[in-house]
């Protein structure tokens, strides 16, 4: 017989729900089994069965959908129907996640100051004052026979990696593990609570059973750590990564639900009177997926049906219209050889810059392209993320290294053919950290060692010298070395493009009217023994 039980902590957690509010397929306004309406659904019932149920959000909610852009972009003034949701679902609180900041500060400032709910994030401070800039950075609650409950919000520290630096602008990201460690001893110091659940948006850099590492320890993921090193943890929900994982490392209960609201993430902590005061007894994590079962429910579905409708009807405008076929048939065969899309891509972004170097990445496999008449609804769907172009001026010999690494992608299976390396793979899809360019002309042979995979690179026929000044233009993200990009740290930015790419596309779209699907051929993949 175990120990009596005399009060269960129930709570609920969502992450890296990116924008899916209602269940739409946008590109084909389809019917999806995710999104916070059907999540609704399983939050009321578990209320009626747990009243005093917590409810958590652990970042990148406000980026991620045409829903969420034109909430970002047309919708601007309004309550952001993503913040609408959160309140109308009576969340606890919310952590802020890398995505939060995309579209600048403004935006982010009238999410939070228009949120029923604290957004909570330890290590983000203040520059010149380093005190937490969303406040205190943990929330008390006192459940049922008065049980004391303390969750405490970090955020992944890489952020200045990605962001815009406009974006982040006065703001220091400390680290995250020493964060957890720092503010773990003086929670249990101060606050002396019965259960400390940390919510971190950042995830998993080692194996979960064996401890190896997963990735490279760059410090973007911590969590493995936090659970081996910071005293006191009972609970860590983790993010980021967009993985499905409930179990246990090192004694601490540990979760990650996913992504799009595809599942939400149920932890429920059984407690038991001792002559010491209160005893956990168990913890047990489960994810509860989100299937053809589960209805939407209809009060989020009102609420923001609104914002629904205008999204639709403004992702209906007709932009303007392909000559050719842009289409991606497979995403593979799109980056082992020059393609029309990618070309487009590349054109779009020297246009807006005024150079003549490019690169640019597909940014998923769901990726389809463009033929005949383009709508908002495509470009959107191919341009997911608020990216806005920086011109950085590099040498030869830093454009020869940003092939090497970007050659890295692939991998030859034991059958001889060409695909893409795991690292890519997981624990994370990794398709947008392999790059394409334009205004070089190069050959990747992917049957070399990784860092020996460009055995041609010209420019204009000749070949490209390594100490030869060129200004390339490329996304924010990749500008600030992004996807390990590591010899673009540093380099002096020649001009920033405060426009993000879906504009960008949609301009160009509209100037041109009519635009030929092209391309030069100028670089290829090979498998050569």
């Amino acid at each position: 017989m175990g120990p009596s039980v005399e009060f269960t902590c129930e709570m609920m957690v969502t992450s890296d729900i990116h924008g899916h509010i209602q269940p739409v397929e946008y590109r084909t306004r389809e019917e999806r089994h995710a999104g916070l309406s059907k999540i609704a659904t399983l939050i009321k019932e578990a209320r009626k069965k747990s009243p005093e149920l917590l409810l958590v959000d652990n970042g990148d909610l406000l980026q991620g959908t045409p829903f969420a852009y034109y909430a970002a972009t047309a919708g601007k003034h309004r309550l952001n129907p993503a913040i609408a949701t959160l309140n109308e679902m009576r969340y606890d609180a919310a952590v802020l996640g890398n995505h939060e900041f995309n579209y600048g500060w403004e935006l982010l400032a009238k999410a939070v100051g228009d949120s029923s709910f604290p957004w909570l994030s330890a290590g983000i401070v203040n520059r010149e004052t380093k005190e937490p800039v969303f406040g205190k950075p943990y929330i008390v609650k006192t459940l049922g026979p008065n049980i004391k409950v303390v969750i405490l919000g970090v955020t992944t520290h890489y952020i200045p990696n990605w962001e815009n630096p406009k974006h982040i602008k006065g703001l220091e990201f400390q680290d995250a593990l020493e964060t957890v460690k720092q503010w773990a001893a003086y929670i249990r110091k101060e606050e002396q609570p019965d259960l400390l659940v940390v919510s971190y948006h950042g995830g998993f850099e080692r194996d979960l059973s064996s401890g190896e590492p997963a990735e490279k320890m760059t410090g973007e993921n911590q969590a493995y750590a936090m659970c081996m090193e910071a005293e006191g943890i009972d609970v860590l929900i983790t993010g980021h990564q967009h993985r499905f994982i409930a179990g246990e490392v090192n004694g601490v209960t540990v979760i990650q639900p996913g992504c799009n609201g595809q599942a939400v993430g149920r932890i429920s902590v059984a407690f038991q009177k001792t002559p010491s005061g209160w005893m956990i007894a168990r913890k047990q994590a489960e994810l509860l997926r989100i299937d053809g079962a589960v209805a939407s429910d209809p009060a989020i579905l009102s609420l923001t049906g609104e914002a629904e409708e205008a999204t639709q009807t403004w992702l209906d405008q007709t932009i303007g219209h392909i000559r050719g076929d842009m289409t991606i048939a497979d995403p593979l065969l799109c980056r082992i050889a020059d393609h029309p899309f990618i070309a487009f891509m590349n054109r779009v972004q020297m246009d807006a810059a005024g150079v003549d170097i490019s690169n640019a990445a597909l940014l998923n496999n769901e990726s389809e392209g463009f033929r005949g008449e383009v709508t908002m609804r495509d470009i959107l769907a191919n341009f997911m993320y608020p990216n806005t172009l920086t011109v950085l001026r590099l040498r030869g010999e830093d454009i020869r290294a940003a092939l090497e690494q970007t050659a890295a992608y692939f991998q030859v299976d034991l059958n001889g053919a060409l695909g893409v390396n795991p690292a890519y793979l997981e624990p994370k899809l990794q398709h947008y950290n392999y790059d394409m360019w334009e205004g070089i002309e190069y050959e990747l042979n992917a049957a070399k060692p990784i860092g020996q995979r460009v055995t041609r690179l010209t420019r204009n026929g000749l070949p490209l010298r390594g100490n030869e000044w060129f200004d390339v233009v490329m996304n924010n993200y990749r500008a600030a070395g992004g996807g390990d990009y590591e010899m673009y740290q540093g380099k002096q930015i020649v001009r920033e493009v405060q426009i993000d790419m879906a504009e960008l596309v949609a301009a160009y779209l509209q100037k041109h009217g009519v635009v030929e699907a092209v391309c030069n051929h100028n670089w290829q993949v090979v498998l050569k023994k």
